[in-house]
This record gives structure tokens, C-alpha cells and sequence, in this order.
């Protein structure tokens, strides 16, 4: 089957304190968009890169400060941005991240970094079409950590978490979309779906306005699971 193209391509990043269920939602968001005949690009942050590997082998010990965090993460993400997304993009992809640049600001604004100077060190990065953001308790993700046989590493306390999750809320991005992540799996995939429809109909109608190609190209990558 050839997959539908559209211009520009789709960028959605999913995002929320640890447990809210992102790389599950991504998966399944995924599938549908698949079935649907979009080409997608599944990645994550950090990545499997040099600089990724490196900051996640030390996640469990807590051996960087907040700012060699940082240095990392967008040296990381610079690589990721130039080989892996803006590739997806300018061929008409739907790219959608497990952790993008948010989780930078949220976590390493807990940790006390200003705010608005790790959003503008991030300028390099495309801004998302639609950022689905999981939010449920630091009680609940931490329950779900602990079920699914993990031990939370040294980000992972409920009062970090919270700080957290304070921060993702108050970010004032384009195309947010807050998901009340306590709900079941198969609820939180028809509400980001139901979003994703959305965001697709803009940027095809976009491109080029109401022709008869676009609308017969919207309808076709909007009919997914729960239509």
C-alpha cells in the first residue's frame, strides 16, 4: 500500500511524568496511523545516539549535574533533529516522539534551571503540531513504575515528579493537549487520536486549501480504529 504523503509532515510529541504511559501511547498511536496509510516515524529521547546512550547509563546513578544534563540532552537532540526528523518531515512523514524537548525543561527546570533560557536553547528545535501531554499523579506513575518491576531512579520521587508535572502544565506551547492519563489504555489512545485527527485536517487543508485531492487525502488518513 502506498503510504499518504503531506507536506511538511506531522510532528507529534508526547510527553508527561515517568509512568504517565508515553511509549505505550506511542506505539499504539503508531499502529493506527499505519493503518491508516501514513508513513511514521516512531523515535524517542533521549536517543539511542552517542550522546543519549551516555546520559541514560548514568540515569541511575545521579553522577551529572543539571547542567551537564543539559549539554547532553541537546547535543542529543541536535543529532536526532538534523538525521532523524526534519529527514521524516520535509518527506511528508508523521513523526511522533516518545520525550522530546518539554521533558528537558521540566525535568531540568525541577532541578532548578531557569525556565525560559532552556526553552530558547531548544529555538533550534521544529516546534511540535501536536503535543500530547499525559498528566496523572506522581502517586499513580510511581505506582505504575513499580508494577510494571522497575526501581524509580533519582528523578523519580514524588516530589520531583510533581515539580515536574507543575511545569509541563504551566508550558505554554502550540497544538498542547492535555489527556487525563489515569484513564484506561484504550480511553487515552481515542482521546490522542481523536486530537491527531484534528491536527492532520489542519495541516492538509493547509496545504493547498479544500481541493478535491486533499479532502479525499484527509478522509482517508483520518479513518483509523475509532471512526
Amino acid at each position: 500500500m502506498n503510504t499518504e504523503k503531506i507536506t511538511g509532515g506531522l510532528l507529534i510529541a508526547i510527553e508527561g511524568i515517568d509512568g504517565a504511559g508515553k511509549s505505550t501511547l506511542a506505539r499504539k498511536l503508531a499502529s493506527v496511523l499505519e493503518y491508516a496509510g501514513a508513513e511514521v516515524v516512531l523515535s524517542k529521547e533521549p536517543t539511542n545516539g552517542p550522546w543519549g546512550t551516555r546520559l541514560r547509563q548514568t540515569a541511575a546513578t545521579g553522577r551529572l549535574s543539571p547542567e551537564e544534563e543539559v549539554d547532553f540532552l541537546l547535543r542529543d537532540r541536535t543529532q536526532h533533529v538534523e538525521d532523524v526528523i526534519k529527514p521524516a518531515l520535509e518527506r511528508g512523514a508523521v513523526v511522533i516522539l516518545d520525550r522530546y524537548f518539554p521533558s528537558m525543561v521540566a525535568y531540568q527546570g525541577a532541578a532548578g534551571l531557569p525556565i525560559d533560557d532552556m526553552l530558547r536553547a531548544n529555538d533550534f528545535a521544529p516546534r511540535p503540531d501536536l503535543l500530547l501531554l499525559l498528566d496523572l499523579t506522581p502517586e499513580q506513575g510511581l505506582s505504575r513504575i513499580r508494577a510494571r518491576g522497575d526501581v524509580p531512579n533519582h528523578f523519580e520521587t514524588a516530589q520531583n515528579l510533581e515539580r515536574c508535572r507543575e511545569i509541563f502544565n504551566q508550558m505554554a506551547l502550540p497544538g498542547k493537549t492535555v489527556i487525563d492519563a489515569s484513564q484506561d489504555e484504550t480511553e487515552v489512545l481515542r482521546d490522542a487520536h481523536a486530537a491527531t485527527v484534528v491536527a492532520l485536517a489542519k495541516r492538509i487543508t493547509e496545504d493547498g486549501g479544500l481541493t478535491l485531492e486533499n479532502i479525499q487525502k484527509r478522509q482517508r488518513l483520518t479513518v483509523g480504529v475509532f471512526s
